[in-house]
């Protein structure tokens, strides 16, 4: 027997509904926003994601050479895809762009609760504008995605200029060891790597620090404060909840100013749902020197942080017949259908009483059709729900399971 590969996933029809669910919700809540969606393709130049990230990363991806030679992957992110799309082709949009994209990526890693190779991500990307309230907006829109696909999380928002203010005078390799204490909250190696000043408790103070008066009076004043403060502001204007945390170290070679992260409450060490912040790459694919911002939400953690919440089912129907009502039924279910109700037929032959067994397991709505229902043009329509039936013809039969709702 063939299994599928390892980090892969099959759905069945019930979790697929469920995602499925979810991810229309996240496209209603991002549309109201503004933004519009965009599809890359699957595979990409393997050049697209090494030229920022190095050759390093070239064993955590699926990379291959076609039948041409030529060296690709399958992408392991959208951001540079959407990017690529825009430097290729959208350069002469109205600025800002305002994008958004689902879909899958992948990555050669050891699979775990939450992670698996083949991932789905839910993201966007507003490029073109460099202001606070272009970062402010897309943390906002962040928050509403989550808080809409009935997440429970802690947001963190901070700023990298701050740490980058107390690292400058420090060469690359050293700001990496640093970067590297601090993104495992290690600060006994962090004495380690700077064991001469007061560098090391000014940055751990930084991270600790949670109004911006106490994290700016660590820093001094720096070129960014007055932005950094205008987009907090704007933030409580836009009603987020969020933790203001400085000490995000990640990303520090790739983000250029806001940074920020959520954390879901139920899932573990691998708790992190999104990530995002403001960032220019743009040139790095031969375009002009872009300022963007955006997210990625890991769309399976979202699946595993929502619990057992489901989502409501479309109302269905079971059509139950009698052999002599069976041509009837067919009739019948294409009206159901027309009018967009999920309709289940059988197809085996099954009694009458195994029909109603199914029926009861599987829609809301029984429509029975014997000989004398066929006869008179009639149906009896039965709900599951509340047991009430009544005969009535199939347009009223109709009409009621549209406007009865679902169990």
């Amino acid at each position: 027997m063939i299994q599928r590969p390892r980090g892969t996933r099959d759905f069945f029809p019930d979790e697929l509904e469920e995602r499925r669910g979810v991810e229309e919700t996240l496209r209603r809540a991002v549309s109201r926003w503004g933004y519009r969606e965009v599809a890359t393709p699957e595979f990409e130049h393997l050049e697209l994601f090494t030229i920022r990230s190095g050759e390093g990363i070239i064993g955590e991806m699926y990379a291959f050479q076609d039948k041409g030679g030529r060296d690709l992957s399958l992408r392991p992110e959208l951001t540079a895809p959407v990017l690529r799309m825009y430097v290729n082709e959208a350069k002469v949009l109205n600025r800002p762009v305002r994008w958004y994209y689902f879909g899958d990526c992948f990555r050669y890693e050891r699979p775990q609760k939450g992670r698996y190779r083949q991932f789905w991500q839910f993201g966007i990307e507003l490029i073109g504008a460099d202001t606070a309230q272009a970062d402010a907006e897309v943390i906002a829109v962040g928050s509403d995605l989550l808080t809409s696909a009935g997440v429970r999380f802690e947001l963190r928002v901070g700023h990298l200029a701050m740490m980058k203010s107390l690292i400058a005078d420090l060469g690359a390799d050293h700001q990496k060891q640093v970067m590297g204490c601090l993104d495992k909250r290690d600060y006994g190696a962090l004495q380690t790597v700077l064991p001469e000043g007061d560098l090391a408790e000014r940055l751990t103070a930084l991270i600790e620090s949670r109004t911006l008066d106490d994290a700016f009076a660590i820093t001094g004043s720096i070129p960014e404060e007055e932005r950094i403060r205008e987009t907090f502001a704007l933030l409580d204007a836009h009603e987020v909840a969020y933790t203001q945390y400085f000490g995000i170290a990640r990303g520090l070679d790739y983000y250029t100013g806001c940074v920020f992260e959520a954390f879901a409450e139920n899932l573990g060490a691998e708790n992190q749902i999104m990530g995002g912040g403001a960032y220019r790459l743009a040139h790095l694919f031969g375009g002009e020197d872009t300022p963007s911002c955006g997210f990625a939400i890991g769309f399976d953690r979202v699946m595993v942080s929502r619990g057992e919440q489901g989502v409501l089912r479309p109302v269905t129907v079971a059509l139950v017949v009698t052999p002599e009502g069976r041509l009837a039924g067919i009739g019948a279910a294409a009206s159901f259908r027309r009018a967009g109700v999920r309709t289940l037929a059988d197809l085996t032959g099954k009694s009458l009483s195994a029909q109603l067994s199914y029926a009861a397991k599987h829609a809301d709505f029984a429509v029975v059709i014997g000989g004398r229902e066929a006869e008179s043009g009639m149906v009896t329509l039965r709900n599951l729900g509340s047991g009430d039936q009544e005969t009535v013809s199939v347009d009223e039969a109709v009409l009621r399971v549209v406007n009865g709702g679902s169990r």
